[in-house]
């Protein structure tokens, strides 16, 4: 059996990305993808240049055939570790008993959105309970906004909400705004509710008609921003070793490399703030640093090779194996 010179594990925009410019620099890479998207509930995507608008299914569907038009193999299934095979590559061990050989990893797992518990507000996630104004906001200009505060950096993520409405209100608990906060939000004219939210209001027709707060008043609203917070998904990073800040996210650098050699990481799983046209960017980064460490281990090779007397082969003649 061959291994793959490079296994993806995600296969968003980051995975996708990074497969398409290794699949054309002509390695042998394999994308195993659980299909779980972070942006699967979100109808459009927005502010990738192009592509704006389109179906987030759509732009994978698209992404998954152009890394198979050059090679490149999509794997459905989940990974459930990542073990050094003890010769400068790593095994990928899937969750149906399946094992899968790389010379390097490459992973793109992403987060996930942690919401506060307020009854209703999942169920209506990506459709009118949004968390990205530079996504959604466009499509909900002018109308009735509302975002659901109380945490930190809270205050300042409703005055950037407030470029896209002249109509927004902010919900917190009672006193946990500041001098200074209070301040900022009179003066853009935020209007500020303090009390405790008891759950979204919807009508009949199944849209966002207001916050119902516990007091039994509803305060009418079209949509909310919520800033979520945001959880890596960084266990298998943390299996193999990488090291993480303080708040958990795994360290890189500009390309995605991690401290454990031959891994990298890109998108969401290291940068919260990624959005599609970022994490895409991402990858295809992560996919040129990778080609390059894999041609220095290829040099390395092919001089003990010579050494050793070996012919020398192309890089292009090997073509990986069905994995066993």
């Amino acid at each position: 059996m061959n291994r793959y010179d490079v296994v993806v594990i995600g296969g968003g925009a980051a995975g996708l990305s990074a497969a398409l410019v290794l699949s054309r620099a002509r390695r042998t890479v394999l994308v195993v993808d659980a299909g779980e998207p972070r942006n699967a509930p979100a109808s459009h995507m927005h502010g990738y240049l192009s592509r704006d608008g389109q179906a987030p299914a759509d732009l994978l569907a698209t992404g998954r055939k152009e890394v198979r038009g050059y090679g490149g193999e999509i794997l459905s299934g989940t990974v459930t570790d990542l073990v050094p095979d003890g010769r400068s590559g790593f095994w990928v061990l899937l969750g149906d008993g399946r094992r899968i050989s790389a010379r390097r990893l490459l992973v793109t797992t992403g987060l996930r959105d942690e919401l506060p518990d307020i009854p209703g507000l999942a169920d209506r996630w990506a459709r009118d309970v949004l968390h990205c104004p530079y996504c959604h906001g466009h499509e909900v200009r002018d109308r009735q906004l509302g975002v659901v505060g109380g945490t930190p950096g809270a205050v300042r993520y409703a005055q950037i909400v407030r470029q896209w409405t002249h109509d927004l209100v902010y919900f917190t608990p009672p006193d946990t705004l500041t001098n200074a906060e209070r301040t900022g939000l009179l003066a853009r004219a935020i209007g500020v509710v303090e009390g405790t939210i008891d759950q979204l209001a919807v009508d009949d027709e199944d849209h966002l008609r207001g916050v119902q707060m516990n007091d039994g008043c509803v305060i009418p609203r079209d949509a909310l921003f919520v800033p979520p917070r945001f959880v890596p998904n960084t266990t298998l990073l943390a299996g193999l070793g990488c090291t993480s800040d303080p708040d958990g996210w795994v360290s890189v650098d500009a390309t995605g490399r991690t401290s454990v050699p031959g891994v990298w990481a890109a998108g969401n799983v290291v940068d919260p703030r990624a959005q599609v046209i970022t994490a895409a960017g991402a990858g295809s980064a992560a996919a040129i640093a990778l080609n390059a460490d894999l041609v220095d281990d290829d040099v390395r090779n092919a001089v003990s090779d010579l050494d050793h007397g070996l012919p020398a082969t192309s890089p292009a003649s090997t073509q990986p194996k069905e994995s066993r």
